[in-house]
């Protein structure tokens, strides 16, 4: 079982219309519809219509439902919901999911892309945050539009050093791909699956490059590019974003929050 991390204290209730819009404008969902497959936004409401506790979460599973539910929360945040635009029969796990959100009233809310991009409680910002890098600027270009970031850090670090940042409290390794220069000075991150933009970092000159997934076919691009790669998990990586959305919202809105970390290893 993961730990779990309260933010906040109970304020006034918002509806959940209210909730949504600020999720919407804070997020800026819209401005990303044309890239993402995700369905973001509200994805299930509820009967009720006053939320006072919010619960955070990576991934849109039943685990994560059932802590939600008995922390006591009315609604619930993913980075990884349950629709990703295309129609869905409500059959198999896909249907218990909803069966429980709607037996139990806890509405769902998901941001993916909106939630890796964020300046300030994205994924990938809070990875170079969490680095300690500077000049930091968009990178990782997909469909026109660079949902990662990029920076130097203020003084060259060993490669082994960066690993151990990144696994910071985590029980599995991060793996290492340790074919450019032993110090690095400049790095270029992707949260979630994106392996294949080790080719961007490599383009843009850059001494590592962090994502969250590996893939067979950079092994050798790496090596002979001489570039490292760090691939510190898809649910790591993807972490960062929901628990710094959580704090904000709880600022923002006095509404109690909580991060569940319900990891997958992966």
């Amino acid at each position: 079982m993961g730990n779990r991390v309260t933010f906040g204290h109970r304020g006034d209730a918002m509806t959940l219309k209210e909730l949504d819009r600020w999720l919407s404008d804070f997020l800026d969902l819209a401005s990303v519809a044309a890239i993402d497959r995700s369905r973001n936004g509200l994805q299930v409401a509820r009967h009720g219509t006053a939320v006072r506790r919010v619960a955070f979460a990576v991934d849109a599973s039943l685990e994560a439902f059932r802590r939600a539910v008995d922390w006591g929360a009315d609604a619930l945040f993913v980075h990884h919901g349950l629709f990703w635009g295309e129609a869905v029969c409500l059959t198999g796990s896909t249907y218990e999911r909803v069966r429980f959100l709607v037996e139990k009233d806890l509405a769902l809310f998901a941001a993916h892309f909106p939630l890796d991009i964020h300046p300030e409680v994205g994924n990938n910002a809070g990875i170079a945050r969490h680095l300690g890098l500077l000049d930091i600027e968009p990178f990782g270009l997909h469909r026109g539009v660079k949902i990662g970031c990029k920076g130097r850090l203020p003084e060259p670090l060993p490669l082994g050093r960066i690993a151990e940042l990144l696994g910071e409290g985590q029980p599995d390794p991060v793996r290492t791909l340790a074919f450019g220069q032993p110090v690095v000075r400049t790095v270029g991150i992707v949260s979630g699956g994106a392996p294949l933009d080790v080719e961007q970092a490599v383009a843009e000159g850059l001494d590592a490059f962090v994502t969250g997934e590996s893939a067979h076919q950079v092994y050798h691009f790496c090596l002979e590019e001489r570039i490292n790669a760090l691939f510190a998990g898809h649910y790591r990586t993807e972490s960062y974003g929901v628990k710094a959305l959580a704090a904000r919202l709880s600022k923002d809105t006095g509404l109690e929050t909580t991060w569940l970390d319900v990891p997958t290893g992966l």
